[in-house]
């Protein structure tokens, strides 16, 4: 009798600590809702493409400069794999299980790479990590993480972090 009423006081707790868990997460989508606000949509013409597209995995979106402070609204939030191409208009990630992300060019304000990013820690310049401006204003660092980090030298030069050929 001891031992089921230890094991159903320990599954209580295990649920009170999920239910936590998710009540957190749905706090902070709401206190982050007014700055995110609605994610620029994927143009129908994309322009030529710059970049060839490379897989990895999208680490997430944080509100910057905070490599740690994960955006939760808008689907940005969870890890997937996904496949980043620069354009001459912007960079698309599309990720798997979710919806395109569609960063302007116009709203790049840096292309580095890091050694971590949304919690998600590596070597040394092993995240390639996008700085942009959302509508509202708000600035963002999305991180992805190549399958082949040899590409990201391409990324962090003057050529992925232009618009139509001009230097941001």
């Amino acid at each position: 009798m001891e031992r089921t009423l230890l094991v159903l006081l320990l599954l209580a707790l295990f649920a009170l600590c999920v239910w936590g868990m998710y009540r957190s997460w749905q706090r902070r989508g709401a206190r982050q809702a007014d700055a995110i606000g609605d994610l620029p949509a994927v143009p129908a013409e994309l322009g030529a493409q710059v970049l060839e597209p490379t897989t990895g995995l999208y680490t997430g979106t944080t509100l910057a400069p905070s490599w740690q402070n994960r955006v939760v609204v808008g689907g940005l939030g969870f890890r997937a794999t996904a496949e980043l191409t620069r354009f001459e208009r912007g960079v698309l990630l599309e990720r798997d299980g979710a919806a395109p992300i569609w960063i302007p060019g116009e709203s790049i304000t840096a292309v580095r790479t890091e050694r971590g990013h949304a919690g998600k820690v590596m070597t040394e310049d092993g995240v390639l990590v996008i700085r942009w401006k959302l509508p509202t204003g708000t600035e963002v660092d999305t991180g992805f993480r190549g399958d082949d980090k040899t590409v990201y030298p391409a990324w962090t030069s003057g050529r992925a972090s232009t618009t139509n050929g001009d230097n941001q």
